[in-house]
């Protein structure tokens, strides 16, 4: 079982090291939203989770009404801006938001990213959402990308799993004082899931 924590730059400086030594074994870092913002924290995120030996991961806050594939290619870009991806990072797709759309449309949106991303970078996207909107039809055709569901309402380590999923892959559990995850696997495990079959 692994502990994790995901940030942006709404937790401003974060103490890496003292993450570490709390026994944090993951985290996921605000890369990037929709086709132009880019999280001023990123950076420093991103070479702090390096080098406190996390398994470290990067996620896009998609808007669906956008394009998909710049809002892949302006991700890859801030990615490769920071140094790229090391063996075992990870990428995901934040999807909790359909800007008015129908469910078909914000569905089509994600496939379309995560494509994209997996094309760009070689890795199979996360993707992080919560039950209601994946129940919405928000996520179909996603099941072959790992679940990061949001359910703070639920125990640790136990989420409830909505279509098309059968498994979650990481659980959000808690939101206070920062974004509070659990892999229930190891660090081999975890990094594993981002493999992206060619």
């Amino acid at each position: 079982m692994l502990l994790g924590i995901d940030v942006s730059d709404w937790q401003g400086a974060v103490d890496w090291p003292e993450h570490a030594e709390a026994g944090v074994g993951f985290a996921f870092a605000r890369a990037t939203d929709g086709v132009e913002s880019t999280d001023p924290c990123f950076t420093r995120n991103w070479d702090g989770m390096g080098e406190s030996r996390l398994v470290r991961g990067a996620y896009h806050v998609a808007r669906p009404a956008g394009d998909p594939v710049e809002q892949a290619r302006h991700f890859a870009a801030v990615i490769r801006s920071a140094g790229g991806l090391s063996p075992g990072d990870l990428v995901a797709l934040d999807l909790e938001s359909d800007d008015g759309l129908r469910p078909q449309q914000v569905a089509r949106h994600a496939r379309r990213w995560c494509h994209q991303v997996g094309r760009h970078l070689g890795v199979r996207p996360f993707v992080r959402t919560f039950h209601a909107f994946a129940r919405g039809g928000n996520c179909a055709g996603l099941a072959e990308h790992p679940l990061w569901i949001s359910g703070p309402d639920r125990p640790r380590g136990r989420p409830a799993v909505p279509p098309p999923w059968r498994a979650w892959a990481i659980h959000q559990y808690a939101h206070s004082p920062v974004d509070l995850d659990l892999f229930p696997g190891s660090r081999e495990e975890l990094a594993s899931l981002g493999f992206h079959p060619r």
